[in-house]
């Protein structure tokens, strides 16, 4: 064993200590795309015959009293003495398996799958991305832009005959629906931005005003 660690960034420990269903499994995941791999799960053997023992010992514990809480304490410690060694074990057969799933850049250090890599550089599709794909990508930007270009002259030529003096509501007074500047709303038909004329000597009447400010007529 080499004793060196690696996937010490991108990795997640799925080991069980305790119980039946203890072993060791290990998730590696790509530093590009972040899909994972799984080891395959190792069952740890050290647990499951403590708690075989540990089964006997409840059974001494009832025939015993407290005489047997030694044994208790015995397989209790028998679970956890040789874990530590065993999942190290485990981990490093766990990362010679991944080692066959992933590949180290060169220039990032990054581990990625294969799906992220450029095997004709022997670098990671970040550091050394493919060439027609960016080229399609680029063509594909350099047409969102020009269109962008286009609509926005299109606008600017349609600005041209845009009132901006031209007063507008874009909420109607009567039923509150949001109009957008349009000249009647759609919601109850109301001609918007109009000015109100008193009926008896043609002021114009403040919104909302019940009285006219030119005569004092009732609204």
């Amino acid at each position: 064993m080499s004793g060196e660690i690696y996937f010490s960034n991108n990795y997640r420990d799925l080991c069980e200590r305790n119980g039946t269903g203890a072993g060791f499994q290990f998730e590696f995941s790509c530093a590009r795309c972040y899909d994972t791999w799984r080891s395959p799960f190792e069952p740890y053997t050290g647990e499951r015959a403590a708690t075989w023992l540990s089964k006997g010992v409840d059974v001494a514990w009832g025939l015993l009293g407290r005489t047997g809480s030694g044994l208790k304490s015995a397989a209790d410690g028998l679970a956890g003495a040789g874990y530590g060694r065993a999942r190290d074990v485990a981990f490093e057969r766990a990362i010679g398996n991944a080692q066959g799933h992933f590949n180290r850049c060169g220039r990032c250090t990054d581990y990625v799958c294969g799906r992220c890599w450029n095997a004709a550089q022997g670098l990671c599709l970040r550091c050394a991305p493919d060439t027609a794909a960016e080229a399609m990508a680029a063509q594909q930007r350099g047409l969102n832009d020009m269109a962008e270009q286009r609509a926005y002259a299109a606008g600017q030529q349609a600005g041209q005959s845009y009132d901006p003096s031209a007063p507008r509501q874009l909420v109607c007074p009567h039923c509150r629906t949001e109009t957008r500047g349009a000249a009647y709303c759609s919601g109850c038909g109301y001609h918007l931005a109009q000015s109100v004329s008193c009926a008896t000597c043609s002021a114009v009447v403040p919104e909302g005003a019940a009285f006219c400010p030119g005569c004092g007529t009732r609204r």
